[in-house]
C-alpha cells in the first residue's frame, strides 16, 4: 500500500524514540521480543513494527481500520504514538468546531458526515449502543443514546444520538475531550473524527 503523505516522517520519528517514553506518553505497550508496539484502538489490538513499518492486527473486526479506513487510521495512529503526552482526559466535552482552529477546519470539504450514523440508527437505539460496544466503547448518559469510544488510549470520542420522532429527524453529534488538542493537531483530530463516524456505518 502506498504511504499516506506524512506517514513516512512519523515512522522515522517513531524509530528514533525510546520505547519507554512512547509507552508512558501514549499508553501503548512495547514488546521487546518482537520489537513492536501494541496499541489498543476501538477495542482492538494493533501491532506497529518500526523496522518493517508495518501495522497489523489479528483481531476480528479490526481489519476495517487497515483496509477501508486505512487512510484515516494509519496516519492518526502513527502521529498519536509520536505526539501523545502524559495527560488524561478532563471529561469536559467539546464539539470539533470548538477546538482551537476547529471553527475554520471542520467545514467545507472537512465537514463531518454526522448524518451517516444518524440515519442508520434513526430508530435503533439498541443497535447504536451495541455497535459502540462492539467498537470497544461504553454507554454514557447523553441524548437518547451515547457511547464513549477510545480511538486511542488518551483520545476519547463521544458520539450522541437523538432518535427520530414525530417532530424532529434523527441527529448525531461527535464530541472530543477538551485535552484532545494537547495530544494532536487539528488535521489529525479530523481524521480521528472521520474514522469514528465511518466505523459506525461501514460494518
Amino acid at each position: 500500500m502506498a504511504s499516506i503523505p506524512g506517514e513516512e516522517k512519523a515512522w522515522e520519528i517513531l524509530a528514533e524514540l525510546q520505547p519507554e517514553e512512547v509507552c508512558k506518553r501514549s499508553g501503548a505497550v512495547w514488546l521487546p521480543e518482537s520489537g513492536q508496539y501494541r496499541l489498543r484502538s476501538f477495542g482492538f489490538d494493533f501491532l506497529f513494527d518500526p523496522d518493517s513499518r508495518e501495522i497489523t492486527t489479528a483481531a476480528k473486526g479490526g481489519e476495517i481500520f487497515l483496509t477501508r479506513l486505512a487512510y484515516f487510521y494509519r496516519l492518526s495512529a502513527l502521529w498519536y504514538l509520536v505526539k501523545a503526552v502524559e495527560a488524561g482526559p478532563t471529561g469536559r466535552l467539546v464539539k470539533p468546531e470548538g477546538l482551537p482552529e476547529g471553527e475554520q477546519f471542520f467545514k467545507g470539504s472537512h465537514l463531518l458526515p454526522l448524518d451517516g450514523p444518524a440515519k442508520k440508527y434513526a430508530e435503533d437505539r439498541m443497535g447504536f449502543l451495541e455497535e459502540g460496544e462492539r467498537l470497544g466503547g461504553r454507554g454514557v448518559s447523553f441524548g437518547d443514546a451515547a457511547v464513549e469510544l477510545r480511538p486511542f488510549p488518551r483520545i476519547p470520542v463521544t458520539m450522541i444520538l437523538w432518535l427520530r420522532d414525530d417532530e424532529w429527524d434523527s441527529r448525531c453529534d461527535l464530541l472530543f475531550d477538551s485535552t484532545a488538542p494537547v495530544h494532536l493537531p487539528i488535521d489529525i483530530l479530523w481524521s480521528i473524527a472521520m474514522m469514528s463516524l465511518l466505523s459506525f456505518v461501514q460494518q
